[in-house]
């Protein structure tokens, strides 16, 4: 997986509802291949397969992450 400093941070900037930390929280960002890497908090609703994980965030963090890309 890329390295933090390689992604593209598209929430958590201060441009939402203030609840993140630098570094901390649930964020949303984008790879130099245009995919996603989510963080948030680990989510049990299932197990995924080997490799895969789950984690959980607020709706207002895609919604931050969606303005942020303009779509």
């Amino acid at each position: 997986m890329s390295e933090r400093a390689a992604l593209t941070r598209l929430t958590g900037n201060g441009n939402g509802n203030g609840e993140c930390g630098e570094k901390d929280c649930p964020n949303v960002y984008r790879t130099t291949t245009g995919s996603f890497v989510v963080q948030g908090d680990v989510s049990e609703a299932f197990t995924p397969p080997v490799g895969e994980g789950l984690v959980e965030i607020p709706e207002s963090v895609l919604r931050e992450a969606v303005r942020a890309l303009g779509w």
